[in-house]
């Protein structure tokens, strides 16, 4: 029942910045943790950021001090806005929510189709 949709990736030169937003819609009694993987060709999926209910934050080393993710709960949706990116950053990037439906007592975890972020000069 729950879909998230992502929007804001594209290509970029390197210093440049993009914004990632990830709305969740569907019945939701409310989500917990709220965050960003990205996968690279021949890698597996890795954590960029996450972010709770309570808005604590993680970030993987690589992107600490140039990323940062935010959270609006009223609205279900999940940011991540990106500063100072780097080819290294190229990747295809997935949202992901930990979720209770209306009415249940465990949490559930879905995943966006993903959206491409290009770092390229």
């Amino acid at each position: 029942q729950v879909q998230l949709v992502e929007s804001g990736g594209g290509l970029v030169q390197p210093g440049e910045s993009l914004r990632l937003s990830c709305a969740a819609s569907g019945s939701i009694g409310s989500i917990n943790t709220m965050g960003w993987y990205r996968q690279a060709p021949g890698n597996q999926r890795e954590l960029v950021a996450t972010i709770t209910s309570g808005f604590s934050t993680k970030y993987a080393n690589s992107v600490k001090g140039r990323f940062t993710i935010s959270r609006d709960n009223a609205k279900n949706t999940v940011y991540l806005q990106m500063n100072s990116l780097k080819p290294e950053d190229t990747a295809v990037y997935y949202c992901h929510a930990d979720y209770l439906l209306a009415a249940d007592v465990n949490f559930y975890r879905t995943w966006g189709q993903g959206i491409q972020v290009t770092v390229s000069s």
